[in-house]
């Protein structure tokens, strides 16, 4: 009995070592205890030199060999099964904790930092331990241009990234999310994220090795500039810094302005110096990056949108427990609304700080002015719709009108409970 236990722990050992997450693995003694035991239950083993050397001890010249050499090697294996069973006792609890290791470029004081943090207390709390999670915020790992790549070969188990950089690695359908003015509201956004459009982009990841577990918000983006932008016009011929993506080049070309690359991080270094004119960005971006110390005005535009998904290894995905994988999806379900709350939040709360540094005029477009904001940029979808699919871009529009048909059922169903 004791040997066939044994055995199965061996086989339980052997499994753990394909596991790259398993503590065991990192056991470096008892990986050589297991080896060791392993040698001397060959050596010990019947017909082996070794146990008829023993046999012709002058201590046992009454015994026949054969005889010696099958009791001696009887009571030497279930001697070793017993301490090997025991030894492999520690592989198999070592085995309960899976280490996810989270890594994104925001603060840890964002929303994505905060969001991260709070995914890392439910999980552990859900899976009661067996889950560990570590956080490696701002850059610690890896930055903007090689997290997917570190993640599609393991080094990581969980990121965050723009929406943007899905583009980049052949996914144009994910461009979607920079068409400018394609999402209304935050209530059309997130039908469109939670829905049947946001779960279809997220089956095509898993051509790349990836699987898509949430979208996160950072908010919509304004426009700003040392110069005033009130009108369509005011943009032609101002350098505008924005971050890698083709829409967002295109867009800024049929604005009239002049596109420049460059990492969010170098902002305000370009705007200071005066290499840039303006950017576009979030009011949290914007203020985070204290921008608003080198820039005049800001434009309330909301013409386009900033936002992340929250990504994992998916031969890790799908080799957790199904149970473990369960837990965790309820953990991102749970921090999903907790980050898109306190991203909204610190928007609100950045515009707030904005305006009381009276270091930049702030301007809200009018509905008219808005509505030709819309019209300039139309050519923009005309540009990418074959990319990232006429069917998608309608599905979107069709999501709008129904988000507004609900809204205006409801509005129109409390006017009416309101006369009774």
């Amino acid at each position: 009995m004791i040997q066939a236990i044994a055995k199965v722990r061996i086989l339980l050992v052997f499994r753990c070592f394909r596991q790259p997450n398993m503590r065991s693995i990192r056991n470096a003694g008892n990986f050589l205890f297991v080896v060791f035991a392993a040698g001397l239950l060959y050596i010990l083993s019947p017909g082996n030199p070794v146990v008829d050397l023993f046999a012709q001890h002058q201590l046992y010249r009454d015994k026949p060999p054969e005889s010696f050499s099958k009791e001696v090697t009887m009571k030497f294996c279930t001697a070793i099964m017993f301490v090997l069973a025991l030894g492999i006792s520690g592989f198999s609890h070592a085995e309960g904790e899976i280490v996810i290791k989270f890594s994104h470029v925001a603060a840890p004081d964002t929303a994505k930092g905060q969001a991260a943090e709070r995914f890392k207390q439910l999980a552990e709390q859900n899976t009661n331990g067996r889950v560990k999670v570590e956080i490696y915020p701002d850059n610690q790992l890896y930055n903007d241009n090689d997290e997917i790549e570190a993640l599609q070969n393991g080094s990581v188990q969980m990121l965050a990234p723009s929406l943007s950089k899905f583009g980049l690695i052949g996914m144009r359908v994910f461009e979607l999310f920079d068409l400018p003015y394609i999402f209304p509201s935050r209530e059309i956004l997130h039908r469109v994220t939670d829905g049947d459009i946001g779960k279809s982009l997220f089956k095509k990841l898993s051509a790349k090795g990836l699987t898509g577990l949430a979208y996160w918000d950072n908010g919509f983006k304004q426009m700003s500039s040392n110069k005033t932008i009130h009108k369509v016009d005011n943009l032609k011929g101002q350098k505008m810094l924005i971050q890698s993506s083709k829409v967002h080049e295109t867009q800024m070309k049929v604005l009239g302005a002049i596109p420049q690359v460059m990492p969010l991080s170098e902002f305000n270094t370009a705007l200071q110096q005066g290499s840039a004119d303006g950017t576009e960005n979030t009011i949290s971006n914007f203020h985070a990056q204290n921008l608003h110390q080198v820039q005049k005005h800001l434009t309330i535009s909301n013409h386009g949108y900033l936002g992340y998904a929250v990504i994992v290894n998916k031969k890790f995905w799908d080799g957790l427990p199904d149970d473990i994988r369960e837990a965790l999806s309820q953990a991102m379900k749970e921090t999903t609304l907790f980050e898109r709350d306190i991203a909204l939040k610190a928007n609100d709360d950045a515009l707030a700080n904005v305006i009381a540094a009276n270091t930049t005029q702030v301007y809200v477009l009018s509905p008219r002015e808005r509505t030709a904001w819309q019209m300039a940029m139309l050519p923009v979808y005309q540009e990418f719709e074959n990319e990232i699919g006429k069917y998608l871009i309608k599905s979107v529009a069709y999501t709008a009108q129904q988000v507004k048909k609900d809204q205006d059922a409801a509005n129109a169903k409390k006017k009416s409970s309101t006369k009774k």
